[in-house]
């Protein structure tokens, strides 16, 4: 009898213990890690369960299936990224073009992360034509992002920061698309040198949107 209540004891502790978004975060974080690294057509749920050290279980009690767990990671894990690269930075910045130029400038060049390439984009080339609801989410990603340089821009020219005679929104549209540009064509050819030229080209291009006729 005491052995019996003892052994319940034990588990309304572990349970008690248990920490249930901590549980759903090291899900995300290994999904998003098994996703990076094969897809997400190829990502093996058991790998992703191994990662995060849970059971198939636990898997399903915070998502219905693999395709809830794929839109969770796009919606939180690279929401998240996005947010901390490019959002915070430009809603903290005096000024739109110099916090952009901060971007690039410490962005890092390991080759792992240039053999990984952009996360983002490395699911809206896999799922894009595939899947309507990944195509959505994936949309709205760079909508987001879009935003935040186009809402930047459009500040500084109100501060006299960025030229008046540019477009904010095809201006982001452009930053973007060469950004991206670059980091498809430093995955292809696993060269970290090429994505620094990037980054030098894209400060260039960046210094040119200052509004030069406020300085004396």
């Amino acid at each position: 009898m005491l052995a019996a209540t003892k052994t319940r004891s034990k588990r309304t502790k572990a349970v008690r213990s248990r920490d249930p978004e901590r549980t759903r975060q090291h899900l995300l974080q290994a999904a998003f890690q098994e996703i990076y690294k094969s897809g997400y057509q190829s990502a093996d749920l058991d790998a992703i369960l191994g990662k995060a050290g849970v059971t198939k279980g636990a898997l399903y009690h915070h998502f219905e299936n693999k395709e809830a767990l794929g839109y969770a990671v796009i919606e939180e894990v690279i929401a998240a990224m996005t947010r901390e690269k490019w959002l915070r930075p430009l809603e903290s910045a005096r000024n739109p073009i110099d916090a952009l130029i901060g971007i690039f400038a410490t962005a890092p060049l390991k080759m792992e992360d240039i053999r990984g390439g952009c996360p983002l984009n490395n699911l809206a080339q896999e799922m894009s034509s595939l899947h309507e609801g990944f195509r959505k989410r994936i949309a709205k990603g760079f909508g987001v992002w879009h935003a935040a340089i186009a809402n930047g821009l459009n500040e500084g020219q109100k501060a006299k920061q960025v030229r008046s005679d540019i477009d904010p929104e095809e201006t982001a549209t452009f930053i973007m698309a060469l950004y991206e540009g670059y980091v498809s064509l430093s995955k292809s050819s696993h060269d970290p040198k090429l994505m620094e030229s990037g980054h030098k080209s894209l400060i260039k291009y960046l210094e040119s949107l200052r509004d030069t006729r406020t300085r004396k």
